[in-house]
């Protein structure tokens, strides 16, 4: 596939709401260098995103990235992993691994370690560990319901268990298993796929901010993850996207 210069990048917007996953994209075009533009969104008292988001695409939901196309309608990507394939597929070759050894292109099998971690880190990060996050501040959310002061036990005691024998142990278990990846990324790397930052790498940024104040884990625990995390966010181009949006939106933050 041809890559285009900085000079023909098609006019892109990235529509990004505030503490979403969203951010992850606004960082990695700020590692890819391209030009852009940014639209950013609040959320309403719901925490829902602006309804009117829907009218770019029917879902309502952030990331949406369009792209221009002469002669066509802007194309509309959804979904943080899809989005970031499609824009490292054109200017970001760098962040995705070389997936074959020298003189072992298409040998089923063949794959090289930091390829395939890469690649199962592209899916891991919404599919395995952000659903834990979700059911974690719904608990939340049901902690600090309206509710008639009689219920309060029962909602609380109900969000409690669920806590303790569900979210509790899953994420002790998905943490873990991040520290261990940690430990023996390849040729000793800092980083999940090995020496050099990748696109799963910034996609696993947001489930472990948010797993990290809400998993019940410490420090203590999980030295090398959250090493992990301050390394991620010492990224030049992830600090001018906090810069970005602090000078847009007054203020940044990474978490509801």
């Amino acid at each position: 596939m041809a890559s285009e210069t900085a000079s023909t990048v098609p006019k892109i917007t990235l529509h990004w709401l505030e503490v979403s996953r969203s951010h992850r994209i606004l960082w990695l075009l700020e590692e890819l260098k391209i030009p852009y533009e940014l639209k950013t969104w609040k959320r309403g008292s719901d925490r829902l995103a602006d309804p009117k988001l829907k009218e770019i695409h029917p879902l309502g939901k952030s990331p949406i990235v369009t792209v221009e196309r002469e002669g066509k309608d802007a194309l509309v990507l959804i979904e943080s992993a899809a989005i970031a394939e499609y824009l490292c597929d054109y200017y970001g070759k760098w962040l995705i691994p070389s997936r074959y050894p020298a003189g072992q292109d298409g040998k089923i099998g063949a794959e090289t370690e930091t390829w395939t971690r890469y690649r199962t880190y592209m899916h891991y990060a919404e599919g395995s560990l952000m659903p834990f996050n979700l059911i974690a501040i719904l608990m939340t959310s049901i902690r600090n319901s309206s509710v008639p002061f009689f219920i309060k036990p029962i909602t609380n005691s109900v969000a409690d268990r669920i806590t303790s024998m569900f979210l509790k142990p899953n994420f002790e278990t998905h943490f873990k298993f991040i520290e261990s990846q940690l430990e023996t990324s390849p040729d000793g790397g800092d980083y999940l796929c090995g020496k050099d930052l990748t696109a799963a790498d910034i996609l696993m940024s947001f489930p472990l901010e948010a797993g990290r104040s809400r998993s019940g884990m410490t420090q203590e625990q999980c030295p090398r993850l959250w090493r992990y995390v301050d390394l991620l966010h010492q990224r030049e181009a992830y600090q001018r996207s906090v810069q970005k949006i602090e000078e847009v939106e007054g203020s940044f933050k990474t978490n509801l």
